[in-house]
């Protein structure tokens, strides 16, 4: 039975390719504080002084972290429509909104969303990497 649902599965979007970005979101999130994954708009107070050094002392942070979500969004960015919409068909079946049978409604779903802002909703996602990977092993990609 697997054999057949490899089969009815076929990505136009290399699975090595997914898993690429799911190494690139494990970066991204890895490099992110978590006051800030938490949505907390006042991670550090500042005053005076203090707020010169941190954002000296931060700045190449900063620029680690701007950079692996700019090579994300560029990459997500670069795919066609296709792929796109089985990049967010493999994130929604492992978030669990679609089982894996439910692999063509998902697709279809997310092919309806793929547009110019699939970068901005995939990179919005908090564990996107998470569900990226659950959506390949339920498809048994």
């Amino acid at each position: 039975m697997q054999q057949r649902l490899e089969k009815d599965w076929e990505l136009s979007i290399g699975p090595d390719t997914v898993r690429l970005f799911i190494l690139k979101a494990k970066a991204l999130s890895a490099a992110v504080n978590e006051d800030y994954a938490d949505g907390s708009e006042h991670e550090v107070e500042l005053d005076g002084e203090s707020h010169v050094n941190h954002h000296h002392d931060g700045l190449a942070e900063e620029s680690s972290e701007n950079l692996t979500e700019e090579e994300l969004r560029e990459l997500i960015n670069d795919l066609n429509v296709d792929e796109a919409a089985e990049l967010i068909a493999l994130a929604w079946v492992g978030r669990g909104d679609y089982d894996a049978a439910e692999w063509a409604d998902a697709l279809a779903a997310a092919r309806e969303r793929a547009n110019k802002r699939t970068a901005k909703y995939l990179l919005g996602m908090p564990l996107l990497a998470d569900w990226l990977e659950e959506g390949l092993e339920a498809i048994g990609a």
